[in-house]
Formats: C-alpha cells, structure tokens, sequence
C-alpha cells in the first residue's frame, strides 16, 4: 500500500536546511540542531547551525533583492501577504501539530497563535504598503514648499524566541516585509521550524520573490551576526532581557534602530471592591496559560488584605484542577517546560523564596519538565520569586492594605512590560492604571493581550520600541524631508 504523501508543513517534511536567496542550502559549517518534543524527549527534525559566513550571504541576498522588492506597488506586496494568509488558514490544523510538537503548546495555545494572532497582523500588515503616508508643508521661506516622505528602512534582521515562535515572527516579517523591507529571520534554536523555516515555506508559496526573506537558524554565532553586520539597518528583537542589552549595544554602536520587547515582571492588583469572579478568571488563565511561558504572563498576584483568603482559596482549587500532560491530548490543559534549563531556573526562584518564608498553598513540585501549577502565598517583593521574570505555572501572592501601596509595589522592579488592575470602579482603576510604570494596562482583566491594531511594548528594562499598528511603521521605515525651491531665493553671501 502506497504511503501517503508527506504534508509539506508538518514537522516530518524536510527541514534540514537554510534559506537563502529562495534556495533550501546546507550551511558552511557541519553542526545540527536536534529539535526535541520537551513532552516527549523526542527527536522530531533536524536543523543546520547556521554560521557568520551563511548569515553573511543572508544579508548580501537581502541587500540585492531589497530595493526591488520596494518599488514594486503597493497592492502586489499587500498581495504577497495576503495570499501567505490564505496559505496559513489552509494549512492551519497541520502547522499547529507542528506548533504542539516542537513547542510544548497546548491545542488551545496553538489556536490562539494560528487563528488570532498570526492572522491578525497579517491582515493588518496587509494594508501598511498604502499607510507609509507622507505629507506637505508650507515653508517660513518664500517661494519653497516641503515633503516628507516615508521609505524602507532596508533589511531588518529578526530573531525571535521560542514561546510564542510563529506569531513572534510573523509579528516582525510581516510588517517588514509589507513596508518594502527584506529580512533576515533568525528563529530561536527550540523551535527553528515554527519559528523560522515555516515562514519561509510559506511567504515561497506566496510568491514573495528570492531573496526578501532569507532564514538562518542557529544559535550565538548566527544571532550575534545578524546583529552586528553592517548592512543590517533595523534588528527586530524578542527575548530575555538580558539578551536584550547586549544586542542594543551591539546594535547601538552602529546606529541601528532597535525594537526590542523584552522581559516582564507584570502585577495584577485586585482592589477590595473587585469582581472576585472576573478576578479570579483572569488570575487562573494569567498564570497558567501556556505553562505560564509568556512574558505577559501574571508574574505577582498583589491582592488586598480583606479579599486575600477568598483569592488563595479560590484560585488554588482551579490550579489544583488543572489537567497536567502531554498536551497532544486535547484535554491537557498544562504542557511540559520547554526545557530542563527554565526548569530548574524557576524551581530555584520556588525553593528559595520558600526558604525566605512563603508558603505553598498547591503545587510546587514537578515530574521531569511537567511543573505542577503553584499558588504560593506570604510572598515579599523582594523574593526571588517575586523579583525575576519565572517563566512557569507560578502565582505568588502578595497582600496590600491601601492603594498606594500596591502602587509602590507594583512599580517595585526593573521591568515595566503590562499589567492588570481588576476594580469595579472604572474610574479608580483608571486612575491608578495611569500611574503604573508599565506599557500596557489592562483592566478588569488579565494582562495577557495582544491586538494588531493597537502598540506593543513595555518601558524600563522591559523593551524599546513598539509592535503593531503604526508603531511598527514608525520602527521599520524612515523618513526623509525633500523641500523644493519653486523660485529664486536671495542669499547674503
């Protein structure tokens, strides 16, 4: 019996290469990146590292096909983009299997990402090419009129994590590609296929021509190269903070614009007069979602003394009825770590804070890279668990007996990325939203939102730059002044 032909989107097609000028390639160098099921330990592909040398002709390619691609109307590249969405919603159910696998996600998860998110700013990226609007001014000068206009930036380098690694792309390539710019992609090492030779297949099948979209999966050498190269003009970033810095100083010492969304360490405050139903739904799905692997995730729970025990009590039993496994099982509800490494980075941050005096009220314990969810209470803002971005199934709990207070602690860490105040007086809420050092407020919510039509980003060390809508117009386009002299002019000298 003849076998079935292969999807060309699933995780068992062929991956085992770069991407250049339109060309599947084997890179200079010998090694591979073995993509592992973190559900399984599986090997399920493997990926080329890429070296200095690939990524160079990345960009060389880049540099050839850009300004060609630029000139092209504005309809034949919202064309291109639109089509590439047409090809994601066909192909949907395949690439989340390959989205569950290489990643760890839910079904529910890879939903989100392939049915909302991705599609949403490829829609909304689709209309940019018509939106790089100018405009005219009158001059002080006699006789000289004034334009500004808006152009490609030239080639955007991208690298992007793996939590969230095809709408984290698309959110980058997409507006990049859309504004006349070519990319390099550098998908994270987790998830080089989802992430990164996925897109590529795609924007192919689109039609997007040799060259504009070029990706080179790797790891340290190829990011740190797709970074510092001279002709790169605008490197697009998502990931830890700490990485972060060291690329916009990289960045930096060339004068490359950078948008960078970085770590989070994002509060929800419940206020004494809160919603406890709303509150609580939005603190389960907030922690939890994703095994809590989101940097807009609940970080801290800073509730108020009087409504304290109904928020531990309650919002323990719905982490205690989590469903916890492998997460190709539709009803799993809580996947594995994506690897041994945020493992035990977050079960130190647990046993340390725990140590210091907090108490668990669930969880706190894991089986292999399956983290139990964990609800922890007498949690200081000084506990490690409190203080660093963990990056799992965690709510700590802190309590609060006045406003100004949850405002304090609230504003107590060096990130600023989102967060959510839950209240039923609106005005109240919005009152102690606006003194929030943060990017994004949400409330009577929780803060994990992300929208196509509305900037994304994070202040302090949470980011620079914004994503979406025309924020990332302004990221990844420049302008320039061009004023005409329409008769003589009278100079001094």
């Amino acid at each position: 019996m003849a076998q079935a032909p292969i999807e060309p989107y699933a995780l068992d097609s062929n991956w085992d290469h770069i991407y250049t000028n339109g060309k599947r390639l084997q890179p200079r160098g010998r090694e591979t990146l073995e993509v592992n099921n973190p559900a399984t330990g599986d090997v399920i592909a493997e990926v080329p590292v890429s070296t200095t040398d690939d990524v160079d002709d990345a960009v060389e390619a880049a540099v050839e096909a850009q300004s060609e691609w630029a000139a092209m109307p504005p309809q034949a590249r919202a064309e291109v983009i639109q089509k590439a969405l047409g090809i994601l919603q066909e192909n949907g159910d395949t690439i989340a299997e390959s989205l569950v696998a290489e990643g760890g996600c839910t079904r529910f998860k890879a939903g989100v990402e392939l049915e909302q998110l991705a599609p949403g700013i490829m829609a909304e990226s689709a209309s940019f090419p018509t939106r790089m609007v100018g405009k005219t001014a009158d001059s002080v000068i006699p006789g000289k009129e004034h334009e500004v206009h808006r152009e490609p930036a030239g080639v955007v380098s991208i690298i992007t994590p793996w939590n969230f690694p095809f709408h984290l792309s698309m959110r980058a390539v997409a507006p990049a590609l859309a504004l006349g710019n070519a990319v390099v992609l550098k998908p994270d090492p987790h998830t080089p296929v989802t992430g990164g030779l996925l897109l590529a297949k795609l924007f192919e099948d689109a039609g997007l021509p040799a060259g504009v979209l070029n990706v080179v999966p790797g790891g340290t050498e190829a990011g740190e190269r797709a970074v510092s190269h001279p002709d790169v003009n605008v490197v697009s970033f998502t990931g830890s903070t700490e990485v972060g810095k060291q690329i916009g100083e990289v960045a930096g010492r060339d004068l490359k614009v950078q948008a960078l969304e970085l770590g989070g360490n994002n509060p929800q405050i419940v206020l004494n007069d809160a919603d406890m139903d709303i509150a609580l739904n939005a603190a389960s799905f907030g922690s939890f979602m994703h095994q809590g692997q989101v940097c807009i995730k609940i970080n801290r729970h800073i509730v108020h003394e009087s409504v304290a025990d109904e928020y531990v009590e309650r919002l323990s039993q719905r982490a205690k009825g989590l469903t916890v496994g492998n997460p190709d099982d539709p009803a799993v509800e809580i996947g594995p770590i994506i690897n041994e490494s945020q493992r035990d980075q977050m079960m130190e941050f647990l046993e340390e804070s725990v140590e210091q005096g907090a108490t668990i009220e669930t969880g706190g314990d894991n089986d292999g890279l399956y983290v139990e969810p964990t609800v922890l209470t007498n949690v200081a803002n000084d506990m490690p668990i409190s203080c660093n971005e963990h990056f799992g199934p965690i709510a700590p709990i802190i309590t609060f007996s006045d406003v100004e207070e949850a405002i304090d602690i609230a504003n107590d860490t060096e990130y600023g990325l989102t967060a959510s105040v839950h209240t039923t007086n609106v005005q109240r809420g919005k009152s102690i939203a606006k003194r929030l050092e943060t990017g994004m407020v949400h409330l009577n919510d929780q803060p994990i939102n992300d929208e196509p039509h509305i900037p994304f980003g994070g202040v302090k060390n949470s980011g620079l730059g914004r994503y979406n809508t025309d924020a990332i117009i302004d990221e990844f386009t420049e302008t320039k002044w061009i004023s005409i002299q329409n008769k003589s002019r009278e100079f001094p000298i």
